[in-house]
């Protein structure tokens, strides 16, 4: 009698553990959103349970769209600070205009 209860114990503590682990599965693509400060996080936050009660159909379409946003540099993938290749790119044509105006000032023989 003792070891009936024993496992009826342990088959509703297994069945638990499973569907919280596939909640908390499921919820990964909300948590990523969360953590990246995602503009469309309500969005993935819903779908997620849409996806729970589809059996996963949109899951891996959740995980890259909450992928797809970086706070530092939005949609793109563009590098994270534009502007310094820009200020090189500068610094080498001032050079090179500095050098050209220099070479225009020479007397020529």
């Amino acid at each position: 009698m003792t070891l009936d209860y024993v496992a009826l114990f342990l088959l509703i503590a297994i069945i638990s553990l499973v569907i919280y682990g596939t909640v908390a599965v499921y919820g990964i693509p909300h948590e990523i959103a969360k953590a990246r400060n995602h503009p469309h996080q309500d969005a993935i936050g819903a779908a997620t349970w849409v996806s729970l009660l589809t059996l996963g159909a949109l899951w891996p379409f959740l995980w890259i769209w909450a992928l797809a946003y970086r706070p530092d540099r939005g949609w793109g993938f563009a590098k994270a600070d534009p502007g310094a290749d820009m200020t090189s790119a500068l610094a080498e044509l001032k050079y090179r205009v500095a050098s050209l105006e220099q070479r225009a000032k020479k007397p020529v023989l």
